[in-house]
């Protein structure tokens, strides 16, 4: 059995599986709708049911709450029809372009430029390039079924050359998938993954002005982003603000000033939460977001990305639009939700 959805004010229809959520047939039908997780953990893809009825799976509060069920909202990544539907959501332009799709892949290399952290480069079959737009990430598929989902570090220019994608690890201890990852993971392991997946890409036919804003391994689609800007010699201006805890967090800190060395309208700016005394830290300090809005109090003609853990990008589209006049629809976001997260 199947249902019908419509999306407003597009008018776009597509048609839904009965046991199927409304997000996983619209990226098989290569819909655009804005989306993050995919689990009911973000909020990315809240919409506005305006017509018919739909079984709301598992989802965290924070990404819907009972009185915004109550009025009508939805998570349309956990979302079942139980009758054909009208749905209030924004199509993003460009999300439908590239099919996710299933590969195996071979590890290549394992670098740890971080106590914690882990760069993982695999290698995809040479007859099938992964086409995807920079910001966008893959899941890698587990022996169990799990899914482990990571941001594209590199930019798509790349897979021109050699297929192959570069992932950023963090050490989460006890995790299933990272505990492998820095214990037994060996090159040539074999790892099959899915993608391309997300709505957190770069708008490229906006002149605005860029604010990319990362912490910890948020850093990875944001290269991808940075590199991408590069290789079509993009014009715009772009500041790149990156959180951490301490020094030793800034495991991309050379590539992102020889970057803002090679690119003209690119500024680089670190910030440390918790710099330790033998750090011999002179940069900036504290909050994140809250140096952007110290440098940038009124961001109504920007762009932000911002990606990393969810209390930062949170705190940024609060306190962005709320103080610093960004328009709310130019936020765009990819919260990283750890599976401890999820539950």
């Amino acid at each position: 059995m199947t249902f019908t959805v419509t999306l407003q004010p597009s008018g776009r229809s597509f048609e839904v599986e009965a046991d199927e959520p409304v997000l996983q047939a619209a990226i098989r039908q290569g819909v655009g709708l804005p989306y993050g997780c995919r689990d009911g953990a973000c909020g990315s893809c809240k919409s506005r049911l305006l017509a018919g009825r739909v079984a709301l799976g598992e989802h965290q509060a924070k990404a819907l709450s009972a009185d915004e069920e109550a009025a009508g909202l939805t998570l349309t990544c956990c979302a079942r029809p139980l009758t054909d539907l009208a749905i209030e959501a924004r199509t993003v332009v460009g999300a439908g372009d590239f099919p996710p799709r299933k590969m195996p892949s071979r590890v290549m290399s394992i670098e740890r430029p971080a106590p914690d952290v882990a760069i993982v480069k695999l290698q995809l079959p040479a007859n099938e390039i992964l086409r995807y737009r920079a910001g966008q990430y893959v899941e890698v598929i587990l022996r169990d079924g799990g899914r482990r989902s990571y941001s594209l570090a590199n930019a798509p220019h790349t897979q021109d050359a050699a297929p192959g994608i570069e992932l950023h690890l963090r050490h989460m201890p006890g995790g299933k998938f990272t505990d492998h990852v820095f214990g037994a993971m060996q090159v040539k392991e074999i790892l099959r993954i899915e993608g391309p997946f997300g709505g957190f890409f770069l708008r490229e036919d906006s002149p605005k002005p860029i604010v990319l804003l990362a912490s910890g391994t948020g850093m990875a689609p944001v290269k991808a982003i940075v590199d991408h800007l590069e290789y079509t010699a993009s014009t715009r201006g772009v500041v790149l603000y990156w959180g951490c805890r301490s020094r030793a967090d800034l495991y991309l800190h050379e590539w992102a000033e020889a970057a803002a060395a090679r690119m003209p309208n690119l500024r680089y700016l670190p910030v440390l939460s918790e710099p330790r005394a033998d750090d011999h830290w002179a940069g900036r300090t504290g909050l994140v977001h809250q140096a952007v809005m110290a440098d940038l109090p009124d961001l109504s003609s920007h762009q932000v990305y911002a990606c990393g853990v969810p209390i930062m990008v949170d705190s940024a589209r609060r306190d962005f639009v709320a103080r610093c006049g960004l328009p709310a629809d130019e936020f765009y976001a990819d919260a990283f939700t750890s599976e401890a997260d999820k539950h």
